[in-house]
């Protein structure tokens, strides 16, 4: 009598509109979420469905993923010569002449130039090799102020926004929005003025446009920015949500000091870790012996190369940070050890609902449009805009960098 057990009595197969080994769709899923960093294979598997609608078993995932070429970081680091692991973690330590950026952040950064996974003690050990200085720097420092643990109730149910002076003396003042819950950065933004009030309830109205609804409550600090953006954040809850009762749900929009905005301060710390010392590190390169703000030609042509430039790596340092798996905490009350990115695709799995309340569109465009539209938050009119990225395109450039972007910017002079 036979005593093989039988995995699957029912006979039903689950994953039976798995897609075929060649199908496109999941290969270009597949190589996303190893970019993301991503790579477990029920997790995965799990994404697939809710993002994609995919179906394919943890099994299948791994097969598909070994079909790709798509390894784990033991792996590729055995196989991996010493000098072409050596010069992955040196070049992102070019990227870094402050010292700023730790071996997680390093390790993520080459995943996502290179789609190449190392361990991470392998990056500590090149490091520690080449920089020793740095782990003394990034010594965390004393904590100044005691704040408590954060609540939320899931996605969207708080959007936490400020701004972020640090590159305001070089003039390129930052705005950005954060979702509570998940740590999400939700929009990142460089702009001529984040103290004007149109500005910011200019761009508030944009993130409300792009996924199509509001929170149920936005937090800022007490700037006189901000009061437009209350004014907005309550017409359009009073308007799109006018159930949702004050008493329930709490205000729509809230003022706290900054001190204690925690969840985009948190962010503003590790934007400047990641890259905001370094960026005023390569504009001095170039102040006062290549660039010359007293010059008008040169200097109307920096308000578009360098907003462009820097705007581009704040949504790199988005992407980046919404993939960053944080480390795992047993007394945060909010998700912990995975990314915030992930937390929302399935928030369900930690007993939150998403909050983000439905709007009209249309009507939120219309209000953009009436306090003052896209000119508010462009460094330059967009006539020059149209003529100077005509002269960028004319030198095909293929990436502008913090590395190149001086060396551009004499190039383009004589164009404009």
């Amino acid at each position: 009598m036979s005593t093989k057990s039988n995995n699957n009595p029912s006979g039903i197969n689950q994953y039976k509109q798995c897609p075929p080994k060649d199908d496109p769709h999941t290969a270009a899923a597949l190589q996303d979420y190893f970019k993301r960093n991503i790579t477990n294979r029920k997790m995965i598997s799990e994404l697939l469905w809710t993002d994609h609608k995919i179906q394919l078993s943890e099994a299948s995932v791994a097969r598909r993923c070994k079909q790709l070429g798509l390894f784990g970081s033991g792996k590729t680091t055995r196989e991996m010569s010493e000098s072409d692991k050596r010069q992955l973690v040196l070049d992102q330590m070019s990227q870094d002449p402050t010292g700023r950026r730790g071996p997680r952040l390093t390790r993520e950064a080459i995943i996502f130039n290179t789609g190449i996974h190392l361990t991470r003690k392998c990056i500590i050990d090149e490091m520690r090799l080449h920089h020793p200085e740095g782990f003394k720097l990034r010594e965390p420092s004393v904590k100044k102020i005691k704040r408590g643990a954060l609540t939320s109730l899931g996605p969207h149910h708080e959007w936490s926004a400020d701004g972020h002076d640090k590159l305001s003396q070089i003039g390129f003042p930052i705005w950005g929005v954060r979702d509570k819950w998940s740590g999400k950065w939700l929009g990142l933004w460089v702009l001529p003025n984040n103290r004007y009030q149109a500005s910011v309830g200019y761009l508030y109205l944009s993130l409300v446009v792009e996924l199509g609804g509001m929170p149920l409550q936005s937090t800022t600090d007490c700037g006189s920015e901000t009061v437009l953006l209350y004014g907005l954040a309550a017409a359009l809850r009073e308007h799109f949500a006018p159930e949702l009762e004050v008493v329930e749900f709490g205000p729509a929009h809230r003022f706290l000091k900054s001190v204690y905005n925690i969840t985009i301060e948190r962010g503003w710390m590790r934007l400047r870790i990641h890259w905001g010392d370094n960026v005023r590190a390569y504009w001095e390169v170039g102040q006062g012996t290549i660039y010359n703000s007293n010059i008008p030609k040169q200097y109307e042509l920096v308000q578009w190369l360098w907003p462009k430039l820097i705007q581009q790596e704040l949504d790199t340092f988005r992407r980046t940070m919404n993939d960053h798996t944080v480390r795992a905490d047993k007394n945060k009350k909010l998700p912990s050890g995975i990314s915030p990115n992930i937390a929302i695709s399935l928030c369900h799995k930690y007993g939150a609902t998403n909050y983000l309340q439905p709007v009209d569109v249309a009507v939120v465009q219309q209000l953009m449009q009436d306090i003052g539209g896209a000119e508010l938050i462009q460094f330059v009119h967009a006539d020059y805009a149209a003529r100077a990225q005509a002269a960028y395109d004319s030198l095909h450039i293929s990436s502008l960098t913090f590395d190149n972007v001086w060396n551009i910017f004499q190039s383009l002079l004589p164009l404009m």
